[in-house]
């Protein structure tokens, strides 16, 4: 079988039984593997453990049932396997910042520390399209010429205000036509880990490098920003794949890396490896603001 495929039927098997009592041995037996190299494999291509991908997933259904049913929190942790009361109210303030019993009462389905059900394209999109490990960089100071706006995840302005910005560069004198382009997506307190969400709203600065070498469009804007310490991820794929990688990193790696989310702005890079919208090969770098 495919180690891809093998992967899939894992996944499968814990979907099926998140309700029932198993154990990452159950998951390699389940797939014909030993113990110790159906673990190792499983870490490399997903980025987590079996264990913490099963956990995981028990406390992205338990925050589902606070926010869109009425049981009991102690039933909701019970028939998650949930050891006591305690045991899950801890594990679930680690998780998403707060308590479950907070959690239902703020009525927000946060991104941020919920790991989504995986179907077998993002399978492949993870294992293969994600640097699952980031490289912790120091980002230097940059001054960006562009344009501000209003935007969401649910209500996203990026493409038709890249389709402005890209008519006002094309005007420009003395501008690299192969100059990075930079998406800032700047900090605000909607979001904050308990708050952030799809409907969240965020001004987006999207822009290119300025230097002395340019002539400055009275039509755009001027963005210092200041740099500083960052998680820099690599996403391979079209831009239509983008919401997969962020998935992996707002629900698996902060939640299981040591690294505290700061509230800078973080941002995207589009370089020359990135061949267009529409091409499997491009590359975007992603950089999250990390103390």
């Amino acid at each position: 079988m495919d180690p891809k495929n093998i992967l899939e039927k894992a996944i499968i098997f814990i979907e099926n039984n998140l309700y029932e009592p198993i154990s990452p041995r159950n998951v390699a037996n389940e797939v014909s593997y030993s113990y110790y190299h159906f673990h190792r494999y499983f870490h490399v291509m997903m980025g987590e453990t079996i264990s913490e991908y099963i956990r995981f997933r028990r406390l992205t259904e338990a925050a589902k049932s606070l926010l869109y049913t009425e049981k009991r929190i102690l039933d909701i942790a019970v028939s998650l396997h949930f050891k006591s009361h305690e045991a899950f109210t801890r594990a679930f303030k680690n998780r998403y910042g707060v308590t479950p019993k907070q959690y239902r009462n703020n009525r927000i389905d946060t991104l941020i520390g919920n790991t989504m059900q995986l179907d077998a394209n993002e399978l492949l999109h993870r294992s293969s399209k994600i640097t699952l490990t980031p490289e912790i960089i120091i980002v230097p100071s940059k001054t960006i010429m562009g344009i501000r706006f209003e935007t969401s995840i649910a209500n996203n302005q990026s493409i038709k205000q890249w389709d402005i910005l890209s008519k006002q560069v094309t005007k420009m004198k003395n501008t690299s036509a192969n100059s990075n382009r930079y998406s800032f997506f700047e900090a605000n307190n909607n979001c904050e880990i308990e708050l952030f969400n799809e409907d969240s709203l965020t001004t987006e600065f999207i822009g290119i490098e300025f230097d002395n070498t340019s002539i400055a469009s009275n039509k755009m804007l001027i963005k210092e920003f200041s740099g500083g310490k960052y998680a820099k991820f690599v996403h391979t794929g079209t831009v239509n794949t983008l919401y997969m990688t962020y998935r992996y990193i707002w629900g698996t790696w902060f939640a299981n890396s040591n690294k505290q989310l700061d509230m800078r702005d973080d941002f995207e890079c589009y370089t020359e490896r990135f061949l267009g919208t529409k091409s499997d090969k491009s590359q975007i770098d992603i950089y999250f603001p990390i103390v």
